[in-house]
């Protein structure tokens, strides 16, 4: 299924890049709107989408770079935060999807950027979204990154990053934007030696075990692609991030919180907080899997969305709130989930 790539202009006049791909929603079915993370773009969803159209869903899938991530361009200065992404995302909504039921999922900044939505334009939540899929995301408490390290570790690394944050905004200039589709495919010989020396660290930090290395790749590249000083500005307004308190205006629509055990970034306390606020919300375990699940564990990632996707067009609210449901699913090569 073809998709079309282009370009949309925010109320400020900052261009979005934006695939487009799938069947309108005038049937009542709803559209899906993904959402990257922090130093990624859309290509962060290639192997997403992959697996459902695979599967046999048509349904219109709408996803685009954040201002100074991917093809999109900079951000201007004081612009590089998850409330102006929020807004972006809206304005993008309004203009592009007018009407219908939108299906949202978020990755990491991705996600942050729903909750952000939640609490900057109620009305569009209320009136549209019929289902929300947080993958890898936190609604709070990102100001201090230990990597899951404790002690004299974790304050180490969390000084660390407080020199780095800044230094990054004057790093070197972006590479090119890949293509959508091009997961693992070199975007030209220096941006792939770039690449490759990131490697490693790339592959520490937002993966579980046994990755692919055309993932690590390419979550390397992104990052490269992205504009420094929006990266950085952007991961300051992640420390502020706290919205634990506007996701109640998701109570009542279908929900799922996806988490890798070996996410070191936004580890499974998040995802519990997350579901604190949201009772009848599940959240899916997967073990093994990183920070990156929507790369390591697309399949799975691709069926809860899909299953969002079937569900009404019009969530029926929940009376009394239900335990949390928590589900651990098992890895795809042995194929059957436990603890249900």
């Amino acid at each position: 299924m073809r998709e079309t790539v282009d370009r949309f202009a925010t109320p400020d006049g900052t261009r979005l890049r934006v695939g487009d791909a799938g069947e309108d929603g005038r049937d009542g079915r709803p559209t899906l709107v993904l959402v990257h993370g922090w130093s990624q773009d859309l290509r962060t969803w290639d192997r997403v989408v992959d697996d459902l159209r695979r599967t046999g869903i048509t349904s219109r899938i709408v996803r685009y770079d954040h201002r100074g991530h991917g093809g999109s361009d900079a951000a201007a200065e004081g612009t590089a935060t998850i409330g102006t992404a929020a807004d972006d995302l809206a304005a993008l909504i309004r203009d592009r999807i007018p009407d219908g039921p939108l299906v949202l999922a978020g990755h990491s900044m991705g996600g942050m950027t729903l909750m952000a939505l939640a609490e900057r334009h109620p009305e569009l939540v209320a009136e549209r979204v019929v289902g929300v899929a947080f993958v890898a995301t936190a609604s709070d408490d990102m100001d201090r990154l230990d990597l899951g390290l404790s002690g004299r570790r974790g304050r180490l690394v969390a000084r660390g990053e407080q020199v780095l944050v800044p230094l990054t905004a004057r790093l070197g200039h972006r590479a090119p934007a890949g293509e959508i589709g091009d997961v693992g495919r070199a975007g030209g010989a220096r941006p792939r030696a770039r690449a490759t020396a990131l490697a490693g660290v790339v592959r520490a930090l937002v993966f579980g075990r046994h990755p692919r290395r055309a993932d690590v790749l390419s979550v390397a590249e992104q990052a490269l692609a992205a504009h420094p000083p929006s990266v950085a500005a952007f991961r300051m307004s992640i420390a502020e991030h706290r919205r634990r308190s506007f996701l109640t205006a998701l109570r009542g629509t279908p929900t799922v919180v996806l988490v890798g055990d070996h996410d070191r970034l936004c580890p499974q306390r998040h995802a519990r907080a997350i579901a604190e606020a949201l009772p009848d919300a599940r959240i899916v375990l997967l073990p093994g899997a990183g920070h990156m699940i929507n790369l390591e564990r697309a399949d799975e990632v691709a069926a809860h969305v899909a299953g969002l996707l079937a569900a009404p067009a019009v969530p029926t609210p929940v009376p009394t709130p239900a335990p949390t449901a928590v589900i651990t699913e098992e890895d795809p090569a042995r194929g059957e989930p436990v603890d249900a």
